[in-house]
C-alpha cells in the first residue's frame, strides 16, 4: 500500500481492522508529497517507482493505492503491468456515495490534480446513477494534515472558502476524494452542516481488498505465524511516525527510510 504522506493510514487502519491476519506493507512517499499540486504526468511516474519497489523488495501479492492523486494519473496503468491485483481508493468511494444520497445531489473534494483529472466524474458517470455531481478542489487542506493542523481557526477559513460550492449546491452527500481528509472530518461538518453525510473510501477500500483475498490462494494462513504490519517513508521516519501515531492513535513502531535515486 502506498500514499504521498500519512493520508493513506486511514485505508491501512481498515484493513488491519478487517484483514488481521494478513501482512502489510505501507510506504508513505512524504519526500515527494503531497502528490495533489503537481502534474500528473510526473505523479504517475512516481506511482511507478513507488509500485515497483514494493513488488519487487517486498514480494507483495496486491497492491493498494491508497492516493486518490495517484489512483487517478496511474491506476489503469499498474493494473495492466503489474503481476498483482491492483487496488484504487476512487470506485470504491464512489459507490458508497451513490448509495449514501437520498437527494441525488452529491460532491467530491480532492486535491486539485485529482479533481482536474476527471476520474471522479468519470467513476461516477460510470455508475449510472442519476446524481448531480459538483467537484471541488481543495488545495492546502493536504499540508494543514501533515501539519498536524486539524482544527485551527485557519484551517476552518479556508475550509469555509473551498467548500462554497459543496453548500451551495445543497449536497446530501459528500465523498473525501483524498485520504488525508477525514482527518479534517469535524472541520468540514461544521461548514457543510451536520446533515450532510462524509463519505470515506477507506473501509470500502478494505471490504474490496477482503473480497479479492478471500477464498483465494493469496490468502494468508494465519497458522503460519501473527501478521505484521511494516511502515516505510521517503521523507524523516521519526516524523512520520510521531504524526501517524497522533493522527490514527496507533503505534506504527519503527519506520524504516527509503530512499530514491538521484
Amino acid at each position: 500500500m502506498f500514499d504521498s504522506g500519512v493520508g493513506g493510514l486511514t485505508v491501512a487502519r481498515a484493513v488491519l481492522d478487517l484483514l488481521p491476519d494478513e501482512d502489510l506493507v505501507y510506504l508513505g512517499d512524504a519526500a515527494r508529497g503531497p502528490y495533489g499540486p503537481r502534474a500528473l504526468d510526473e505523479v504517475r511516474r512516481f506511482a511507478h517507482q513507488v509500485a515497483a519497489h514494493l513488488v519487487e523488495h517486498f514480494d507483495v501479492k496486491l497492491l493498494v493505492v491508497a492516493c486518490n492523486t495517484a489512483a487517478a494519473a496511474a491506476l489503469d496503468e499498474l493494473a495492466e503491468e503489474l503481476a498483482v491485483p491492483v487496488v484504487g481508493v476512487i470506485e470504491p468511494g464512489v459507490r458508497s456515495l451513490v448509495k449514501a444520497t437520498e437527494t441525488g445531489r452529491v460532491a467530491v473534494i480532492g486535491t486539485v490534480g485529482t479533481i482536474s483529472s476527471g476520474a471522479y466524474q468519470r467513476a461516477v458517470a460510470a455508475t449510472g446513477a442519476g446524481v448531480a455531481l459538483t467537484c471541488a478542489a481543495c488545495p492546502g487542506f493536504v499540508e494543514f494534515v501533515e501539519q498536524g493542523e486539524v482544527r485551527s481557526e485557519q484551517v476552518h477559513v479556508l475550509a469555509e472558502r473551498l467548500l462554497a460550492p459543496v453548500c451551495a449546491a445543497q449536497v446530501d452527500a459528500l465523498l473525501l476524494g483524498c485520504t488525508h481528509y477525514p482527518f479534517l472530518a469535524r472541520t468540514i461538518t461544521d461548514v457543510v452542516g451536520r446533515d450532510v453525510v462524509l463519505v470515506s473510501s477507506a473501509d470500502e477500500t478494505a471490504f474490496e481488498v477482503r473480497s479479492l483475498l478471500a477464498g483465494s490462494d493469496r490468502a494468508r494462513d494465519p497458522a503460519d505465524r501473527p501478521a505484521s504490519a511494516r511502515f516505510l517513508s521517503s521523507g524523516d521516519p521519526c516524523w512520520f511516525a510521531t504524526l501517524g501515531r497522533r493522527l490514527l492513535g496507533m503505534e506504527l513502531g519503527e519506520v524504516a527510510p527509503v530512499r530514491w535515486p538521484a
